[in-house]
């Protein structure tokens, strides 16, 4: 089996190359490195059955050469961020839409078996109905939903008139070791769990009632390994939530960080949290139904949010301290 994962050294990305590495798959990397970081992938390059290309997506001729003799594409590259898009529209939609176009192209001209890409729940927009379910959205709140609700409707139509089979995963909230903290876009798990590691304050966006369904990386390998391993003719060509199916406030995300970091350095536990404006183009609340990714692909999610943010701790603190 030959997979190509796009945006393989970003934090998605890089854990999935390294995963199924790790099951025996032979996995190329594309990349850019415009978000991702060569050190996520770097102790792969020993494994002979790893390559790296890098290129653009925005490149047609990138994309062709990188779906070459590949059975399975995992398009994960694209310009995350609400807030950045918001800035740069252009930029995103050249990278997310015109780049995910390009990839759908060179998979249909190179016979790749399926594309599976990384859709978002950003998509649901101005939706007010909980839990989300995934043949219920609303309008776009930012230029980067409306990125990833284009890529859903290209990647139907590439499966209606040129038969490419689409696996569309609409991520909610990642999080987990390897994800960036740095940088003006940075997540909001990471980008906290640095600041309180120096003793900051984290500054939350409105008044923490804001609620998110956060999902630990590893629930987002099991999705991607179930949704190009099924043989289950009715789990393709649609959109699942990517998700554990819970949620929790901005408010208790951090009381968890600090009960977690304090346990490596007690002082944490004292630090005060600085409530700041709403961000533009937020989605109040996040939480997804899971049940559709249940009965076609036998999702089953192994890590609740806060056995996954003790995890992730650990490994921030272990690499990053």
């Amino acid at each position: 089996m030959k997979i190509l994962v796009t945006g393989g050294a970003g934090f998605i990305g890089s854990n999935l190359c390294e995963y199924f590495l790790g099951k025996g798959y032979s996995v190329t990397c594309l990349d850019n490195f415009a978000t991702g970081h060569r050190h996520n992938i770097e102790h792969l390059f020993l494994n002979e059955r790893f390559k790296l290309i890098e290129g653009d997506i925005r490149n047609l001729e990138d994309c062709k050469k990188a779906t070459q003799g590949i059975d399975y594409v995992m398009h994960q590259a694209a310009l995350g961020s609400v807030p950045r898009s918001i800035v740069d529209p252009i930029t995103s939609n050249d990278v997310n839409v015109s780049g995910f176009l390009n990839m759908l192209v060179a998979s249909r001209d190179n016979g790749v078996k399926r594309f599976v890409f990384a859709a978002s729940s950003s998509t649901y927009g101005d939706s007010e109905s909980l839990p989300k379910v995934e043949d219920v959205i609303g309008k776009p709140l930012s230029p980067y939903a409306i990125t990833k609700y284009v890529n859903e409707l290209y990647a139907d139509i590439f499966s209606k008139t040129y038969g490419l089979e689409t696996i569309g995963l609409r991520y909610f909230n990642v999080f987990g070791r390897k994800q960036d903290p740095k940088g003006a876009y940075a997540a909001v798990i990471p980008k906290f769990v640095m600041q309180l590691m120096k003793n900051e304050s984290p500054v939350i966006n409105g008044d923490g009632n804001y609620s998110r369904d956060f999902t630990y990386i590893d629930n987002v390998i099991q999705m991607n390994e179930l949704a190009i391993t099924t043989q289950n003719s009715s789990a393709v060509n649609t959109v699942y939530n990517t998700a554990f199916g819970d949620r929790v406030t901005l408010n208790e995300m951090v009381h968890y960080l600090k009960e977690y970091l304090s346990e490596f350095d007690s002082s944490i536990a004292k630090i005060e949290i600085i409530y700041g404006p709403n961000r533009v183009g937020d989605i109040p609340h996040s939480l997804a139904s899971i049940e559709k990714a249940k009965e076609l692909l036998n999702y089953n999610p192994e890590y609740s949010f806060k056995d996954g943010l003790k995890e992730a701790v650990k490994w921030y603190w272990e690499n990053l301290k």
